[in-house]
C-alpha cells in the first residue's frame, strides 16, 4: 500500500484516511465522538513496524459532514476504510470512544478484525463511565469554570451547542484528562460537529439500552488488550469490567490519564505488539 492522503467512498460522500508505515496493517480509530482526528502521534509510535490506517470520522472536513450520526453509520464507514485501503483483516487501536466503536466493528464484523488494542475506552457497561467522567473533570478543573464547562456540554448533548461551545467546554476540562492536570500537554488544535456529538451519543445510549455489547463481547474470538490510565478521569474500573466479558482479554493499567500513549511513550505499542505475538 503506498503511503500518504486517500478517500475512501462511502453512500453519501467519503472518508479521507491516511497510510503510513509498512508491515501488518493497523486500523486506528480516534476519540470524540465528532472531533477531528487526533492520532498522528499514535501512529508515529507505530509506523516503523506496522502499516497505520487513520482516518477523519464523519462530521467535519475533508470526511463527509453528512448525518444520520449514528454506531451503525460509524461502523460501516470503519468498513469502507478498509476495503478502500484493500486490507481484509487489521489490527484495531481504539481510543475513548474510538475504542468503544472498536468493540462495535468487531462484533459486527469480526472477521475483519485481527486482534484489539483497546485504549482508556468508554466502556461496555452501562453507562461506560461516563458519569464518572464528567464528576471527575469537574473536580479537577477550578469550580468558576467547571460550571461553565458542564453548562456547555449538557447544551451540547441535548443537540443545542454550537461547535464553539464544545471547544469552549473541552479546552476548559483538558488538563483533566491528565495524570497531572497542571502538566498536561496542550490541547492541539481540534474541531468539534456539535451534531455528530449528540447525534452519536445518542446512538451509543440506545446501545446501552438495548446491552449490544454486553450481550456480544462474550462470543469474541480474538486477542484483546486494554490500555488503562491509572489516573484517567475515566476510572480503570469501567475498563477492567469490559474486558472481563471478552474471552481472554487482558489489560494493563499504566500511571498515565486518558492519554497514555502522550504520558508513557511505547505503552500502546508495546500491547499491539503482545496481541500480534
Amino acid at each position: 500500500m503506498s503511503a500518504g492522503e486517500f478517500r475512501a467512498a462511502v453512500s453519501d460522500g467519503g472518508i479521507t484516511r491516511w497510510l503510513s508505515g509498512e508491515g501488518p496493517a493497523v486500523l486506528v480509530l480516534h476519540g470524540g465522538p465528532g472531533l477531528s482526528d487526533y492520532t498522528a502521534s499514535l501512529a508515529a509510535e507505530l509506523e516503523d513496524a506496522y502499516t497505520v490506517i487513520r482516518y477523519q470520522q464523519r462530521g467535519l472536513a475533508p470526511s463527509t459532514t453528512s448525518g444520520p450520526f449514528s454506531v451503525t453509520r460509524h461502523i460501516a464507514d470503519a468498513v469502507a476504510v478498509l476495503d478502500a485501503a484493500g486490507v481484509r483483516r487489521a489490527y484495531v487501536v481504539g481510543h475513548s470512544w474510538g475504542g468503544h466503536l472498536a468493540m462495535h466493528l468487531a462484533v459486527r464484523h469480526p472477521g475483519r478484525v485481527l486482534g484489539l488494542v483497546i485504549v482508556d475506552p468508554l466502556g461496555a457497561v452501562p453507562d461506560g463511565g461516563l458519569a464518572d467522567l464528567g464528576q471527575n473533570l469537574t473536580q479537577r478543573t477550578p469550580p468558576e469554570l467547571a460550571a461553565r464547562a458542564v453548562e456547555l456540554d449538557e447544551r451540547a448533548m441535548a443537540g443545542q451547542g454550537t461547535a464553539a461551545d464544545a471547544l469552549e467546554s473541552l479546552a476548559i476540562v483538558w488538563p483533566g484528562y491528565f495524570s497531572s492536570p497542571e502538566a498536561a500537554s496542550p490541547m492541539p488544535p481540534l474541531q468539534i460537529s456539535a451534531e455528530c456529538y449528540a447525534g452519536t451519543f445518542a446512538s451509543i445510549q440506545a446501545h446501552f439500552d438495548e446491552h449490544t455489547l454486553e450481550r456480544s463481547l462474550p462470543a469474541l474470538a480474538m486477542p484483546a488488550l486494554f490500555v488503562l490510565g491509572g489516573a484517567s478521569p475515566i476510572p480503570a474500573r469501567h475498563g477492567v469490567a469490559t474486558a472481563d466479558l471478552i474471552p481472554g482479554a487482558r489489560y494493563q493499567i499504566e500511571d498515565t490519564g486518558h492519554f497514555p500513549w502522550l504520558e508513557r511513550p511505547g505503552s500502546v505499542r508495546t500491547a499491539l505488539d503482545r496481541i500480534r505475538g
